[in-house]
């Protein structure tokens, strides 16, 4: 396909009409994602997420232009950046423009930049965020940046997606607990303490490392856990591979570079902690086997909507409604009569 191939060499025009179907879910990106798909699982994925307010998009810009100016004679990596953004009501569109707070980036064609809108999806993602991975990945960037809305409970989902998790917190934030009461902490590959130089850092680095102490004593060790998610793949390790991984605390001032080295070294440390204890192998299956899984009740769900019509489906909502069946029992029912017509529908051609 012409897009595709104009992708693969670098085109940026192709990537950005591209990713423009994916995020709009236009009947050509299922085709484009297959083609994709097959040049992609290379990138390193950071997933960066913390409060709004903290730093994160001044913090991508000054990490993304460590990666394309490295300080110790290595290559300049590619950098891609999904900036998510909150959707504006009337558009549906992103309403921040990250991109506006990464003006040191532009001119760069070792960087590409897109904000996408979450369309009203919890989690702090937009539901075509790993799709668009995807086609950052295979259009050959090293890099690939997942800046999230803000942080919360929802906001799990990127550790799902990511490799590696950037957590930003700031001093004098409010409750420090509660990062922790929403299990955020759990999630964290490394924690950043941005705009250090205000009050209170002392403190809110203090609580955050008490904390980390208490969360080590726990599934920190198991071989089988990825951002506080337990994963269905894990191979057996070497004992001295499967050791966890210390999250390092790393104070910062993105606006100045100060700690920028440090997050950076704390990337590579934990890229390649992933790569030799064997834990990337497992991360990536395990993504792929609940993409799968995902896409397969989606696909039969939209299959047997599509045999049903609509005032079948409103007459099956009326039992509920009148609460003569319960949900599950409507359930099984309606996919077993489906199963049925169709076996006899099949046994009659």
């Amino acid at each position: 396909m012409d897009q595709v191939d104009a992708l693969l060499k670098g085109d940026r025009l192709a990537l950005a009409r591209i990713l423009s179907q994916i995020e709009n879910n236009a009947p050509e990106s299922h085709r484009l994602l297959d083609i994709l798909f097959r040049h992609a699982g290379k990138a390193h994925i950071i997933g960066v997420t913390g409060p709004a307010g903290s730093g994160k998009s001044t913090l991508v810009n000054r990490l993304a232009l460590a990666y394309r100016r490295p300080q110790d004679g290595t290559s300049p990596k590619k950098v891609g950046i999904l900036a998510i953004d909150p959707t504006s009501p009337f558009t549906g569109g992103a309403v921040l423009g990250d991109r506006v707070r990464m003006r040191d980036l532009s001119g760069d064609d070792g960087v590409f930049i897109r904000s996408m809108a979450t369309r009203g999806t919890l989690g702090g993602l937009a539901l075509t965020t790993g799709e668009m991975a995807t086609a950052l990945d295979a259009a050959g960037f090293d890099v690939i940046f997942v800046e999230t809305v803000g942080v919360g409970q929802s906001e799990m989902e990127i550790a799902r997606l990511a490799h590696t998790i950037l957590l930003v917190e700031n001093p004098g934030m409010g409750d420090d607990i509660q990062a922790i009461k929403a299990g955020i902490l759990e999630i964290g590959s490394i924690i950043a303490i941005n705009k250090a130089d205000r009050p209170g850092v002392e403190t809110t680095e203090r609580v955050l490392r008490n904390m980390l102490e208490m969360n080590s004593a726990g599934y920190g060790d198991d071989a089988d856990f990825h951002h506080g998610f337990k994963t269905d793949t894990a191979p057996a390790l070497a004992e001295s591979d499967a050791a966890a991984w210390q999250i390092p605390l790393i104070r910062t001032v993105a606006t100045t570079g100060e700690g920028i080295p440090q997050v950076i070294e704390a990337l590579h440390g934990h890229l390649q902690y992933l790569k030799t204890s064997g834990r990337w192998q497992v991360t990536q299956k395990d993504r792929l086997r609940r993409d799968l899984d995902n896409l397969i009740r989606e696909v039969l769900f939209q299959t047997w909507l599509g045999r049903m019509s609509p005032e079948e489906y409103d007459r099956a909502l009326d039992r509920l409604f009148t609460r003569t069946v319960s949900p599950f029992r409507l359930a099984e029912e309606l996919i077993v009569t489906d199963y049925a017509n169709k076996t006899q529908v099949n046994h009659l051609k």
